[in-house]
């Protein structure tokens, strides 16, 4: 478990708790970002801001490895470069969970054409059909030419004909070699690295819990089908199984190896990237059977969905508690869902982080590390070392420790396997019926 914070304390305190003074100080007053969020936003929707700022605050500065899911075209839109980047950059997140698309569309700007089909904004009730007569692709207000993603499925195509993708593998390993793909045409035209690549670098897996659900794999499915056509061999395939294992086998290093045997998770969005991201907890205890599994210590989300539409979305930390996906004890105070756009609050809560650190870094300077942390020790959870925790680099030797426990779990609830089925009718299908 994490070191005990005072400023762990939710700011909406529970039913007996002392009771916390609203703080109205004038904007003129703050002298950096995060004062401003955090004595400002007295209530209502920016109250829910702050709480979500001193949470982010609190998990970081007690150091807990955090992960991430992400919805959405963050990439297409440009955001990786202007604060997802950034925070990937830092080292505090140990995993990534996003979408087939959010990858696809990480490689666009690194085109060799990609100078020629720039990225531009479009009215979002403008006229759609003249679009599609200009062959201009629409994501909410971005535009784009047709051509940037026929470009990107020639690379793609040449890519997956390679010898290192012709076996079968996970979707990490997938990511990864992709990511050094990606990231050898960035450096070829002089781009900055995008999500694949930056992680690549980093050794930070990327999961995708819907991977048929997007155009990398399309461009597969294209070269598998041509193949299948009498085209030439393509022998690249994905290991579910194994993928969702290793997912578990980096929970358990979370729960059992960090330094604070605890994790954290930041959830942008909803959907299968964040119900993956969740999921290691019930895989571990419920599906294979292991003891003493937690779930996250912190579960900080931002979701536009409606708490009240009944999907994984909307679904407040609170709710995933009666699951085991987070942790029962102390989800009153290091959880809370923000019914928001992420995408208009981030570059606000990152830049307040990365200032954060920025101050402690000069503080680091001046004082020394050992002052700095008795002074500020939530100093030691910003400044963790900036390479990560590169846990793909350790997937083997993570994977093999699951193993064994598992192994060493042996078969003694092996009779949650059995069940009186009932007799099915006969298949219509079968022959002779």
């Amino acid at each position: 478990m994490c070191p005990t914070r005072n400023d762990q304390r939710s700011s909406c305190p529970a039913s007996g708790e002392s009771k916390r003074t609203l703080k109205s100080e004038p904007v003129t007053e703050a002298t950096s970002l995060d004062r401003l969020i955090e004595n400002s936003f007295p209530s209502f929707g920016g109250a829910y801001l702050r709480r979500i700022w001193e949470l982010l605050d609190a998990a970081i500065g007690s150091g807990v490895p955090m992960t991430l899911s992400v919805s959405g075209p963050v990439t297409l839109s440009g955001q990786v470069h202007t604060w997802l980047g950034p925070l990937i950059d830092t080292g505090w997140f140990a995993y990534v969970s996003t979408t087939d698309a959010a990858c696809y569309h990480d490689g666009h700007r690194a085109l060799d054409t990609a100078a020629e089909h720039p990225f531009h904004e479009v009215e979002i009730f403008g006229d759609d059909g003249q679009l599609r007569d200009d062959r201009t692709i629409r994501v909410t207000d971005i535009g784009f030419d047709e051509d940037v993603l026929l470009e990107q499925d020639r690379f793609l195509r040449a890519v997956l004909r390679q010898e290192e993708f012709n076996r079968r593998m996970t979707g990490t390993e997938l990511r990864y070699l992709l990511g050094r793909r990606f990231a050898a045409q960035e450096r070829a035209n002089d781009i900055a690295p995008g999500l694949l690549a930056r992680c690549w670098k980093m050794a930070i897996p990327i999961f995708v819990g819907a991977p048929a659900d997007g155009s990398v794999f399309l461009n597969s499915l294209d070269l598998w089908t041509r193949q299948r056509t009498g085209g030439e061999p393509y022998n690249f395939d994905l290991d579910l199984h194994e993928e969702v294992f290793e997912s578990c086998a980096y929970h358990r290093w979370g729960l059992l190896e960090s330094e604070t045997r605890a994790l954290g998770t930041l959830i942008l969005g909803g959907g299968v990237p964040k119900n993956f991201n969740l999921q290691p907890e019930p895989a571990l205890s419920q599906v294979l059977g292991l003891e003493n599994v937690s779930g996250y210590l912190y579960d900080i989300q931002i979701t536009t969905a409606p708490i009240t539409d009944g999907s994984l979305s909307s679904c407040p930390p609170s709710e995933a508690v009666t699951w085991g996906k987070v942790d029962k004890d102390n989800y009153k105070k290091t959880c809370e869902s923000f019914q928001c756009d992420y995408t208009i609050v981030m570059p606000f809560l990152a830049k307040a982080l990365l200032d954060k650190r920025q101050r402690f870094e000069q503080l680091e300077e001046k004082l020394g590390r050992e002052t700095l942390l008795e002074r500020h020790p939530e100093a030691g959870g910003y400044l963790r070392p900036r390479e990560g925790y590169r846990l793909f680099a350790r997937r083997s030797e993570l994977m093999d420790k699951l193993t064994d426990e598992l192994r060493a779990h042996g078969d003694e609830d092996s009779h949650r396997n059995d069940y009186p089925l009932a007799t099915p009718d006969p298949d219509p299908l079968a022959g002779g019926q």
